[in-house]
């Protein structure tokens, strides 16, 4: 039991650096990487789930997630428009073709699954 609680600690330490070092790089994603953390920390850590669950930055989208399976429309919106910028800068670098293409094509994926989360009204 020890063994599970420290795997999924360590997971869910890795998880919120990944996402936070995804608020400034592009490519990274920051949602994804919260949310498990937040599922590991509630499983091994009740003091780093509730740290999280209060921080600033991330405690209203997680409780909106967690409550309500929603989001609101301004992360939403804010979510789409910096997925979109960090995209297009990342295609304007890369100068191999196949990789522009793979990235838009990623990127179209990844907005269309942002467009079918639920909003908050």
């Amino acid at each position: 039991m020890a063994l599970k609680r420290g795997l999924f600690l360590i997971t869910g330490l890795t998880s919120l650096v990944l996402g936070t070092i995804g608020i400034v790089v592009p490519l990274l994603p920051t949602v994804p990487f919260i949310l498990l953390a937040a599922y590991c920390f509630a499983r091994s850590s009740s003091r780093m789930h509730n740290w999280l669950m209060t921080h600033p930055w991330f405690s209203e989208a997680l409780n909106d997630w967690q409550d309500k399976r929603s989001i609101s429309k301004r992360l939403k919106k804010k979510a789409m428009v910096m997925t979109t910028l960090s995209f297009v800068v990342s295609i304007f670098i890369v100068p191999l073709i196949w990789v522009k293409v793979m990235l838009a094509c990623m990127l179209c994926c990844l907005l269309l699954f942002l467009w079918q989360i639920p909003e908050l009204d």
